[in-house]
């Protein structure tokens, strides 16, 4: 990743796509690199201008944001999706922390919460609040039945890492993890990175959709 972060933004509403790039250009570390009205041009952007970050509408014409967004990972894009929403608990959110985004965020949000968004997602961090990660997962996984022990797909993580992932499903931060282990904070973010490397998984917000997808971590 380099100093200055490179940003598509993709929206079917040129005001919108204009208001956004006059918060983010009078920003040092940002710059708006392209443009699009459909996700079909999203892909097509991320090809010729390699993003660090998508901004990304989800209701679109050609090809809407969810798809747009499975592509773009499916093509291994090291660019990052950061979904736009006009509602906080939103069915096409979780359809999208599915297609591989990494996180969303409100189309009415501050203008320092968007780019705050920005860099964190480029930064590799989830950007869910707890409370909405357990909305959404609660509202849209579906519940596999409880099982005892470890679930299968979790057998390659230490007991530690285990418990590190616990409380990344709960949507809580590395400092938040380390002060609640008792670990420094560089360590929660190794314990993190193995994670994610072991279960073969692009981000926080994969592996807390998996979390609850396996039972390892129940609603409520």
């Amino acid at each position: 990743m380099t100093d200055v972060l490179r940003v598509l933004l993709c929206d079917d509403q040129e005001m919108v796509r204009a208001g956004f790039r006059l918060i983010l250009d009078l920003e040092d570390d940002l710059e708006v690199v392209g443009e699009a009205p459909d996700g079909s041009r999203a892909l097509d952007l991320v090809a010729h201008t390699s993003p660090d970050v998508v901004l990304m509408d989800v209701q679109m014409p050609v090809l809407d944001g969810i798809e747009a967004t499975r592509r773009i990972v499916a093509a291994g894009s090291a660019a990052r999706v950061l979904v736009l929403t006009t509602f906080d608990l939103d069915a096409y959110v979780y359809a999208a922390m599915k297609a591989g985004a990494s996180g969303f965020l409100l189309k009415d949000a501050p203008r320092e919460q968007l780019v705050a968004a920005v860099r964190m997602v480029a930064r590799g961090d989830a950007l869910l609040a707890p409370a909405v990660t357990r909305r959404l997962i609660e509202a849209y996984v579906r519940q596999p039945p409880p099982e005892t022990g470890v679930p299968a797909a979790l057998e390659c993580l230490s007991e530690r890492e285990r418990e590190v992932l616990r409380h990344v499903a709960r949507g809580q931060s590395n400092a938040e993890i380390a002060a609640d282990l008792f670990l420094g904070e560089a360590t929660v973010k190794t314990h993190v990175a193995r994670v994610l490397a072991k279960l073969g998984l692009r981000d926080r917000v994969q592996a807390a959709v998996l979390a609850y997808e396996t039972g390892f971590v129940r609603p409520g």
